[in-house]
Formats: C-alpha cells, structure tokens, sequence
C-alpha cells in the first residue's frame, strides 16, 4: 500500500462539481489500495475576491490581518472536500496548515516552513482516513498564523510529501504534464514523460507557471517522486526525479518565458575595484534580486553596466541607486520596461554545441535584437523586446524539433497557488 499526497489548485476545485470530480478522483485513488494525504488551495477566484474586498475597506493591508483572511480561502475548501467524501461513503477528515504540523518563520505574507511536526496527519492516516490539509499556510511558534506566499500550496504538498515519507506527491493542473513550452502559445508543443529536477527548477525560475521553484526545491533536497498530471483526465503525467532518461538527438527540453522583466543601466561609473559588489549589496539589503547583470567596456576609466529585476522592483531599484549616488558617482541612470526573457533549458545541450547560436539565429531573423544574455550548462536566457514574444517561442519550438502532431487539451483557466 503506498501512501500518495494528491495536490489540487484552484481551478481544479473552483465549483461544487470540480470539487465532487476531484472527491470522485481522491477515492479512485484509495480503491486503487493507496493511502490518500491531499493538499488543496483556495477555490477559484476566492483569494482574489478576498483581496479586493479588503482593498474596498482600506488602502492600508496589514500583512498580519492579509494573512488571516487569505488562509479562509483554503479552510473553505479543505471542508467542503471532506463534506463532498464522507457524502460519497469517505471517512475524510480536514486540517489547516497549522493543525496539520506547519512551523513557519514570523514573515507574514512569504513565510518559510522552519519544520513539520506530521503528528495528527500520520495518526488519521494510522485509522484508515483520507486527510485534507490547507495548503499555503502556517503558524509560528508564537502562534500567528501565517501564509506561504506564490506558489504556497505547491510547497506544502511537497514539503509534507517529504515529512510524511510519502511514495509520490501527484500535482494536478489544468494540463497533462510538464510541457516543453506554454501550450497557450504553442498549441502542439510536446508533453514530457520525465524530466529532471535540474531543468524543471530552471524553468520554474525561469517563468514555467506548472511548478513553484521552492516546491521543486524541497523534491531535490529531499527526493521527493514528483507526478504532474491533469485533473481533467487520467491521462498519464510528467514524473520529475533526479535523472530524466534523454530523448535521442534532443538538446532542448524546454522553452520557457518571464514578461515580468524591466532592465536598469547605470553609465559613467568609475571603474574601480568593489563597485559592482557596493551597487548589488545595497540592492540585496532591501530585498530586490538581481537576475542577469551585464558590464560594457571601459573607456576613459569609467564602466557601463546593466542588469535586470522583475518589473514590480524596478522604481524601487532606480530609488536605490539615486540614493548611493554621492558614495558612487555616476553619469546616468536609465530603464527599460517593454521587455520579456525567453529561456531555452535542457541538460542535452552540454554535449550539443551551436545550441546557443542557433537561438540566436532565430531570433535575429525575426528581425528582434538580443539585449542581454545569461548562460548556464543546461540554459540560454535572452532578454529581448516583449513584442514579438509568441513569434519568437513558436520559431525556436520548431526549430529544436519540439513540435508534435497533437493538439493540447487546456482544461481550464491557469491554476492558482
């Protein structure tokens, strides 16, 4: 008998018939002679309502009360799931991140889990039942509740996969699988039957909305059996592990994009040791992460650089660079916001070589210049005007050879958390 956490988002529970399809799924699963833990978010649109409402009563969101009224979302759907099992003959039993075990750090809003003590899950589970845990939530030692921030219930299943020793954590979406690009895009791009944790991190850092990075983060660390399959069928997914098998002959494995990219360059400053490391450290302090950083020639003793952040950072950004301006002269600093980073990834492209160029060509014969690029051992970032973002991606599917005859099935709007 292998004990299995089923993980489901929002769309795949958004009404009262997903959530009986999804109790019909749940105990398939446990006549199929498995132990069931699932791990379920808000339903729908909840937590965006939620929000608004808020924001009706106040320009001011105590992060404190946010997290409060976001965790109702998830309390919600954990009850009525448990309602929809027992109704269907189920001994099903539900439990808020805290009751099932979530020790977080004090950080409302983005919390991280400091430790799980699995305690009462492992006791139901020890009586035969299904367990139904909130995703996206915590507590304190000092007993504030907390939430877990984007992609939170991703990381709880995962995490308790780990806590709890299961088998497998199965994530179900609104697509079959991991997919070597955005289906929205390419309508026949090809679902991958494995992949590794390697390549799923980059393209979950770099844009791929199936996985969170941290959830795929805690399946390394603890080799974690991931499955990411579809809600809507029982159509076989995509398993990540330490090592996928390789497709013959195939150096790419994915393509993925972030449009949530502004770049910062920063003209005439001195070129002398430790500016680079005085300009990034006052950035770090405040919390904004730098991706792709790139430093132009020296002319004149004086250095031209720039980097990327995430769009939402970059006034912030600019803010702090107008502040170290006396402690670090410089001539000009300017932005760019119309920007998108398209990202190739895959661990073939070590023994491939000309897989960088061959983006390049590309891309530069859709008439587009390459702004700034970012090199790994298993990806090729290039940050590149937004306008011709869907052109791009479909000419680079094709042109690694990832197309496939078939159309994807998308079951629903994009899943949430």
């Amino acid at each position: 008998m292998s004990l299995y956490v089923m993980k489901f988002g929002g769309s795949s529970v958004g009404d009262i018939e997903r959530m009986k399809r999804v109790a019909k799924r749940i105990a398939d699963k446990q006549d199929e002679g498995h132990r069931c833990v699932v791990v379920v978010s808000a339903m729908g649109d909840t937590t965006d309502d939620l929000i608004d409402q808020a924001k009706q009563l106040s320009s001011q969101l105590p992060a404190r009360e946010m997290d409060m009224l976001m965790t109702t979302g998830e309390q919600i759907s954990i009850a009525l799931l448990s309602i929809a099992l027992n109704g269907i003959g189920r001994d099903a039993v539900s439990y808020t991140g805290w009751q099932a075990g979530f020790r977080t750090d004090e950080t409302h809003g983005r919390a991280r889990i400091n430790e799980i003590v699995p305690g009462r899950v492992l006791e139901a589970l020890e009586k035969n039942k299904i367990v139904i845990v909130a995703g996206f939530q915590g507590m304190t030692n000092g007993g504030e509740i907390t939430t877990l921030g984007r992609g939170g219930s991703d990381t709880t299943a995962v995490a308790l996969a780990a806590a709890i020793k299961a088998d497998v954590c199965e994530i179900y979406t609104d697509v079959d699988g991991v997919y070597s690009t955005d289906p929205r895009i390419v309508k026949n791009a090809r679902k991958l039957t494995e992949i590794s944790y390697d390549e799923m991190l980059e393209l979950a850092n770099l844009g791929a909305a199936v996985l969170h990075p941290r959830a795929v983060e805690y399946a390394k660390r603890y080799q974690v059996k991931l499955v990411v399959r579809s809600s809507f069928n029982y159509n076989e997914g995509t398993v990540v592990k330490e090592e996928a098998s390789m497709e013959q002959g195939v150096a790419v494995s994915g393509i993925a994009y972030d449009k949530n990219v502004a770049r910062i360059s920063i003209s005439g400053v001195a070129d002398v040791p430790g500016v680079l490391a005085r300009v990034f450290n006052k950035l770090a302090n405040v919390g904004i992460n730098v991706d792709i950083i790139v430093q132009s020639g020296v002319q004149n003793g004086e250095a031209d650089f720039s980097f990327t952040v995430s769009l939402d950072e970059m006034e912030r950004a600019k803010e702090v660079i107008r502040q170290i301006r006396e402690e670090l002269p410089y001539r000009e600093v300017t932005s760019e916001d119309n920007l998108v980073k398209i990202s190739i990834v895959g661990a073939g492209m070590v023994s491939h070589p000309g897989v960088a160029a061959q983006m390049f060509d590309v891309i530069s014969s859709l008439g587009v210049s390459i702004k700034m690029v970012s090199t790994s051992e298993i990806k090729v970032s290039c940050v590149v005007e937004s306008g011709k973002l869907t052109e791009i991606i479909q000419a680079l599917h094709t042109a690694y050879g990832l197309d496939t005859d078939q159309q994807v099935f998308v079951g629903g709007p994009q899943e949430r958390r």
